[in-house]
């Protein structure tokens, strides 16, 4: 019997994290996807879906479908971006929790401002590596601040109503 039950958490983190790498591929490539400069870079709501990943699922699955999810989009939209988007997201995951029985707690609201660190400093490098050193500080940093401010707007709206529906209750992985 125990291995049944094992089986069934399993599963119930597989299908989340693919419908999690699912949503924030579609995020990221075509929902609200504006495009930013000529560098390829753009602005999305994607990384709103990588947030509540990384503040539902065990890390591990949440981190895996942020690499799959924002990877994806990339390979997409702006395949040069790829290998950067990857290390970058998983990075990102690495600063919330799940293990709170809330969705928006203290920990998570202060990964946001994290978020935002490691987010432009990553793309501030990236560009600087495959583009060059020039423009990277217009081109990177000041979209990826547009972007990230306003997923965690989106973020903290989203959390605290799945947080007011008992999201966390109904699943505990």
């Amino acid at each position: 019997m125990k291995n049944i039950k094992y089986k069934g958490k399993l599963t119930e983190k597989l299908v989340f994290s693919a419908l999690f790498a699912a949503i924030i591929t579609v995020m990221t490539a075509y929902i609200c996807h504006i495009p930013v400069g000529v560098n390829g870079g753009y602005i999305h709501l994607g990384d709103v879906f990588i947030y509540l990943a990384a503040s539902i699922l065990p890390l591990p699955w949440a981190c895996g479908a942020a690499a799959v999810g924002a990877g994806l989009a990339d390979l997409l939209t702006a395949p040069l971006w790829t290998p950067a988007t990857i290390i970058i997201k998983v990075l990102v995951c690495l600063c919330f929790t799940s293990r709170k029985p809330a969705i928006l707690n203290k920990r998570n609201i202060a990964a946001n401002g994290a978020s935002v660190l490691i987010t432009c400093l990553g793309y501030y490098l990236a560009e600087g590596i495959i583009l060059g050193w020039g423009a990277a500080f217009f081109a990177s940093v000041i979209p990826n601040l547009i972007q990230t401010a306003g997923n965690t707007a989106a973020y903290i709206l989203i959390a605290g109503a799945l947080d007011k529906a008992g999201f966390k209750k109904r699943f505990t992985f």
